[in-house]
């Protein structure tokens, strides 16, 4: 992460903290922007802010432990009041997201979807106009027959790439591999998402839709905060 890309990162997540009350429990995404969320809020905790947080990934935990940030387990609440999180792609249209690129996505996604408010936190470069226009589509799959699961993602109309780290495939908290599927631009994400979850052997993917409610964004030219029109 470069320092000018960091910066707005910082000035998008300090304004995480209009939402964060005493007494909140608080869901805790992964990745660059959510740990440094995670920090100013264990920042705040040491100033007297009593929240508890919910990690959605083994870094985050730590992250948070190191700032002082009381955890807890995502089992231990029916509901959460907050979850912050980053993103690789935002279409601001739709509100729709593709995220994964930490590889914590399908426990991002449960504490989403645990959630009743969802706040993304990105600097400009990850707004798109559609979904897949840069970036792939992580898919978490099983390790036992993954090649065959690479095949049905190819029948989809993607391009899988088991996703390594140090030469070896990466492998997530939960034990499963991940499969960084190019599309190109997608032009039904709904109907993409479904054909997935379909398949035999994918776990879960990165596609995010319908989930966030509030996304803030930090540019040249400030903050700028996007909320979802409610139906």
């Amino acid at each position: 992460m470069t320092a000018s890309a960091d910066a707005l990162k910082r000035q998008a997540a300090l304004r995480v903290l209009d939402y964060v009350h005493d007494g909140m429990v608080i869901g805790l995404g992964s990745g660059t922007t959510a740990e440094i969320c995670a920090a100013e809020v264990g920042r705040r905790v040491r100033q007297g802010l009593r929240v508890v947080g919910v990690p959605s990934s083994q870094k985050t935990a730590r992250v948070a432990r190191e700032a002082g940030l009381p955890l807890s387990a995502l089992n231990d609440h029916r509901r959460l009041d907050l979850t912050f999180d980053g993103a690789d792609e935002i279409d601001l249209r739709t509100f729709s997201l593709i995220k994964g690129r930490g590889g914590s996505l399908l426990c991002e996604k449960l504490v989403a979807t645990a959630s009743n408010l969802q706040i993304i936190i990105a600097d400009g470069s990850k707004l798109v106009t559609t979904l897949g226009e840069r970036m792939p589509v992580p898919v978490e799959v099983v390790k036992f027959g993954w090649r065959r699961t690479a095949e049905a993602l190819e029948r989809l109309g993607g391009s899988p790439a088991l996703r390594e780290r140090d030469g070896q495939p990466f492998v997530s908290d939960e034990g499963h591999y991940i499969l960084d599927t190019r599309f190109g631009p997608i032009e039904d994400a709904e109907r993409l998402a479904t054909a997935l979850k379909l398949l035999v052997g994918v776990v879960e993917h990165g596609l995010f839709l319908s989930l966030a409610q509030c996304i803030i964004v930090a540019g040249s030219d400030g903050v700028q905060v996007y909320e979802r029109p409610t139906r």
